[in-house]
């Protein structure tokens, strides 16, 4: 049985625009079947930006609808986790530094759904004197 064209009269479309968008991102899939979403960890409502200067590393999180409470925070060194639940949503994500950073020195606030978290940039490595 043939499948009629007219009933889904933007297909054609969608698949072209898949397949420019997996091009621009080097054979990355990029799906944009909208059935598939998962409404966890950050969504279109959400964004994270990563600020760098030579002395330190700051994330900014949007997270709508949160209580600071209900916030989670974790550093490797190299990872910001960031888990946090409100009602309706549960947000868990990890975060890649630009560099590494001295997690120890991590400082964070929230306000107004906004969170940010500041990281001093780890010293270089030392030398080794070889003896």
């Amino acid at each position: 049985m043939r499948r009629d064209d007219r009933d889904e009269p933007f297909d054609d479309l969608f698949r072209e625009i898949e397949r420019m968008m997996n091009e621009m991102m080097n054979g990355a899939d990029v799906d944009f079947d909208s059935s598939s979403a998962v409404d966890s960890g950050f969504g279109m409502d959400t964004h994270v930006d990563i600020h760098e200067t030579d002395d330190e590393i700051r994330v900014v999180a949007d997270l709508p609808g949160v209580e600071k409470d209900n916030i989670d925070l974790e550093c490797d060194g190299k990872t910001l986790t960031i888990s946090a639940q409100s009602d309706h949503r549960q947000y868990d994500e990890r975060v890649s530094l630009p560099q590494r950073v001295n997690e120890h020195s991590a400082s964070a606030t929230y306000n107004n759904g906004v969170l940010e978290v500041v990281f001093e940039s780890a010293e270089h490595s030392s030398g080794i004197s070889l003896e």
